[in-house]
């Protein structure tokens, strides 16, 4: 009864499962490994968000790079702003959405050493090309405190294009670059402040990550897992209707010549 289980038709259709279900069984293991990887990433945020600031020379050092359990680590830093130096980072998003700078700053340490500070967030001015009205820094010594972040590169922000960039303006907060700029030694990575507030509208604070959202990855997981449960489940339904519906055919086909092998009966006579 299943001999047209052997069709060409159906040996694709047969040979597209079993390609269809691993397929499916390895995107939900996927989709499970994004989620696991956000709860572990949401937990570092967390945890670094929460603990006790320590001098940002603590965890960073000129070269350093800066390891993901370090990443966001709440850290703190005394010193004095190099004002004279300060750039700004072109294509940066505030939370409104609206594209401006980043206001970066060089910030010597008072034990010693420079840390780059992104001061936060600024708008364009009419020329993008002109350096904007950046609010003056705080004057004298002070202590910042922020979250540490490592360097950016070309390979992590996917920007490639630094060149032909105006005076001041810069693509990338990277601590190598800067020390090119600066001729002087730069600590790994970067402090994004968290305070002092400024007491202006800007330079607009950076928000803290968001360490509560897992996304959908765990849902599209079971998708992927149900799907790959429902391909031979789909399979066995279609043989089934089709040997249904062959029997069927066959059962009319037989009916039909039975009829056509019955003799003639003589119609009735008229009046």
């Amino acid at each position: 009864m299943y001999r047209f289980l052997l069709t060409r038709q159906w040996l694709i259709l047969a040979l597209l499962a079993l390609v269809m279900i691993p397929t499916m069984i390895e995107l939900g293991f996927w989709q499970l490994h994004r989620h696991e990887h956000k709860v572990a990433q949401n937990a570092l945020i967390s945890h670094n968000l929460k603990a006790k600031p320590v001098p940002v020379a603590a965890l960073t050092s000129p070269g350093h790079t800066v390891p993901r359990s370090d990443y966001w680590r709440a850290v703190k830093a005394t010193g004095t702003y190099d004002e004279k130096h300060e750039v700004v980072v072109r294509r940066r998003t505030a939370t409104d959405g609206s594209i401006g700078f980043h206001v970066l700053v060089p910030f010597d340490l008072k034990g010693g050493g420079t840390v780059m500070i992104n001061r936060g967030w600024i708008p364009t001015a009419d020329d993008q090309r002109a350096f904007p009205d950046v609010p003056a820094v705080p004057k004298g010594e002070v202590t910042v405190t922020g979250r540490l972040k490592a360097d950016e590169t070309t390979g992590s922000s996917g920007i490639k294009d630094l060149s032909d960039l105006p005076d001041r303006q810069v693509m990338l907060i990277n601590s190598a670059e800067q020390a090119k700029l600066l001729s002087r030694p730069v600590l790994g990575g970067y402090l994004e402040q968290t305070g002092p507030v400024p007491s202006g509208d800007t330079p607009e604070l950076i928000e803290a990550p968001d360490d509560s959202s897992i996304g959908p990855h765990m849902a599209y997981a079971v998708q992927w897992w149900l799907f790959a449960a429902g391909v031979p489940v789909g399979y066995v339904v279609l043989a089934r209707r089709e040997k249904r519906d062959l029997v069927t055919a066959a059962a009319e086909a037989a009916e039909a010549g039975g009829a056509a092998a019955e003799p003639g009966k003589p119609e009735p006579a008229k009046a």
